[in-house]
């Protein structure tokens, strides 16, 4: 896991392939994860934050690519409406909780106050010393209640930091990740950095601590934060269901309206 601290690179490179062939085994290993949920009935709430251009889609992408998305479920939320600005605060997170059986990943979550809001000015002094206050308190009921409530922080210094927004600025197909917020976040790095340490001070606490994972490798950081989520749930091998998988009955099976569409022509390229 990584520290938290500026300056911390990993210095550990990895290949494409070996990326790949190790995200390979821990998605089977998710899937088996997945299967344990579902026979036991658990709840598993994932919380993904960080600093723009962390990784936390990109590992969230990870996880959720090789999961029924009938059972595991991410959630992304908006700014909040005026109606959920009445509302208390923590109100518009409770209904994306996670059912019976089922996995949710949440793309930033209620730590938005500690964060972006705090540093940005969205919320007053009294909201966000409310929060540092409640936060704990909420957190408790929910473990308490059976929740299996995990909470990753993505590190990444300045410097990569600075390289990704560049990236993303070139690239056409992630342009839409940038924002006017994201822009003035890279003025307000220290900033960040000031909130998210009085953030964990207050907010890790023994039954529902913080795991920092360091992001200045996405591959490596994806592969180090799936490889902690399973250990921390050990023993959770069932049974895989038994399938019969008869030989087809091609008479049967035949569809007369085949013969009757027109498929449509592939497109010339170039």
């Amino acid at each position: 896991m990584g520290n938290g601290k500026k300056g911390s690179k990993s210095d550990r490179p990895i290949s494409k392939q070996q990326y790949n062939d190790t995200l390979e085994q821990l998605q089977v290993e998710l899937n088996n994860l997945a299967r344990w949920v579902r026979y036991y009935n658990k709840r598993v709430l994932v919380l993904f934050e960080g600093r723009d251009t962390a990784g936390k889609g990109g590992v969230i992408n990870a996880i959720s690519e090789c999961l029924s998305p009938r059972q595991c479920r991410v959630v992304a939320l908006t700014k909040p409406t005026e109606v959920e600005k009445g509302q208390w605060y923590f109100q518009r997170y409770v209904e994306h909780l996670p059912e019976a059986g089922s996995i949710t990943l949440m793309d930033r979550s209620w730590y938005n106050r500690a964060g972006v809001e705090k540093v940005m000015g969205y919320c007053s002094d009294d909201e966000y010393k409310r929060f540092m206050k409640q936060a704990p308190v909420f957190e408790r009921l929910l473990v308490d209640d059976g929740i299996m409530l995990f909470k990753y922080w993505l590190t990444v210094d300045q410097s990569e930091q600075e390289k990704r927004f560049a990236e993303r600025l070139e690239d056409p197909l992630k342009r839409w990740k940038l924002s006017p917020i994201d822009l003035e976040a890279r003025q307000r790095y220290a900033a960040y950095g000031e909130a998210r340490d009085a953030m964990l001070k207050v907010t890790h606490t023994a039954y529902a601590p913080w795991t920092l994972v360091d992001f200045n490798s996405q591959h490596l950081g994806r592969l180090t934060l799936i490889r902690h989520l399973l250990d921390r749930v050990p023993d959770f091998q069932v049974p895989a269901e038994s399938l019969v998988f008869p030989p087809l009955d091609r008479k049967a099976a035949k569809e007369k309206f085949e013969t009757a569409l027109k498929p449509i022509k592939p497109i010339k390229l170039a």
